[in-house]
């Protein structure tokens, strides 16, 4: 996808990261009653594999574009 200086487009890393990020945050709240580590656990796992998701779908989204 490739956009000009005017156009705005969507930035989907930050949506993968957000997306993980909420389904971190959606199951600690489950863990919530055991423990708040758990909590915290779950929600940095989740912003931990957005991150890695977000880097493995930029690098295939950079070889489709050569």
């Amino acid at each position: 996808m490739c956009m000009g200086k005017g156009e705005k487009g969507l930035d989907r890393g930050a949506l993968i990261i957000g997306g993980t990020t909420m389904i971190g945050l959606g199951v600690g709240f489950i863990f919530f009653h055991r423990s708040i580590f758990w909590f915290l656990a779950s929600l940095m796992i989740g912003i931990g594999f957005g991150l890695l998701v977000a880097a493995l779908f930029g690098m295939s989204q950079s070889r489709e574009d050569t």
